[in-house]
């Protein structure tokens, strides 16, 4: 059975392991022993911490195959992004040049750097090994976090965030930075990928150019990747697409890949879910549900085939699936279709 829990302290070989294969681009899991123990630590540290607004928190999960131990993928939420490190990005927008006496109007397009996601819940860090992306597990190891968030809502902020990896070749490569390293930085992609992903973020502030960026100014490879995805992003992008989330015009100031958000309250799995209690009984046939438990420090949650009705109060779930969420008859659990 696969099952997301907490990530814990033994996890760390498995975690390294992960980092080395996400590869070029993926800032939240830089190979880097410290920082990655440290992500842990902090993981573990948000968990048992008393909680009534969002601030610092990280929490991160690990999917893990009950019947081998084998650890297949992983995901995570930051609580409040941009309080303890700035958080930046660019935000495409226009300008008017126009004039009436030459009979001139001309929209252009801008990237402008900012910090107006401060405070917003940011999801991150989802990788699916690949030799384990199977039938579900995808979309359990994305969406499984809407339900957390829908149950432990005072740990969240209402705007609900995640950056998608951006346009990049295998060697790491962006066409995006390419121009901004040619016109301000003497580093490569995967250098500032990996200095902002162990939170080495001040030459953001001392050599990102400071004032708007006309587009067309850029080369043509550069706008051309300016709020698209990397190749092995697009389901992941579809999916938060199928819950409701949307683009704002907001990009990753490396790659350029879009920032899409939405609203917890308007996020499908959160807004559909349910909070039902348990029943320990054999079930045959039903529909896919993702169910977790209610029990933050001690977090699982699976999928499995359910008979829900619209006015139940109680759900039934089979003893081997209710022993890996760790719940008993009379426990609560949330879940949504899946």
């Amino acid at each position: 059975m696969m099952v997301i829990r907490p990530i814990r302290a033994a996890d760390f070989p498995v975690l390294y392991e992960m980092a080395v294969e996400s590869g070029h681009g993926f800032t939240s899991l830089p190979v880097n022993d410290e920082l990655l123990q440290r992500k842990i630590k902090r993981s573990e540290q948000s968990f048992r911490k008393a909680v009534s607004t969002p601030c610092d928190e990280g929490y991160l999960f690990v999917l893990e195959d009950t019947a081998t131990g084998e650890i297949c993928g992983t995901s995570a939420i930051e609580a409040a992004v941009g309080l303890d490190d700035a958080f930046y990005n660019y935000h495409l927008g226009k300008v008017v040049h126009t004039s009436r006496a030459l009979g001139v109007y001309k929209t252009v397009d801008i990237l402008t750097l900012c910090n107006d996601y401060t405070g917003a819940t940011e999801l991150c860090t989802l990788f699916l090994r690949e030799h384990r992306r199977e039938k579900n597990s995808g979309k359990m190891l994305s969406r499984f976090r809407f339900l957390f968030m829908a149950e432990f809502r005072e740990r969240f902020s209402d705007r609900i965030i995640a950056e998608m990896r951006g346009v990049s070749d295998d060697n790491g490569n962006s066409p995006f930075w390419e121009w901004l390293q040619e016109h301000f930085f003497s580093v490569d992609f995967p250098t500032a990928d990996y200095l902002t992903g162990i939170g080495q973020k001040v030459f953001i502030a001392e050599l990102m150019p400071k004032y708007p960026i006309y587009v067309s100014l850029l080369s043509k490879e550069a706008q051309a990747v300016i709020g698209k995805v990397h190749e092995k992003t697009r389901p992941a992008l579809q999916l938060l697409q199928s819950e409701g989330f949307s683009t704002t015009g907001y990009v990753d100031i490396f790659d350029a890949g879009p920032t899409v958000e939405a609203k917890l309250e308007h996020i499908r799995t959160a807004r559909n879910s349910r909070r039902l209690q348990v029943r320990i009984a054999p079930v045959s046939g039903g529909q896919p549900y993702l169910v977790c438990n209610t029990d933050r420090e001690n977090f699982r949650a699976s999928w499995t085939h359910l008979h829900v009705a619209e006015t139940a109060t109680e759900v039934n779930l089979p003893a081997e699936f209710a022993e890996a969420l760790q719940v008993s008859d009379g426990d609560w659990v949330r879940l949504a279709r899946l």
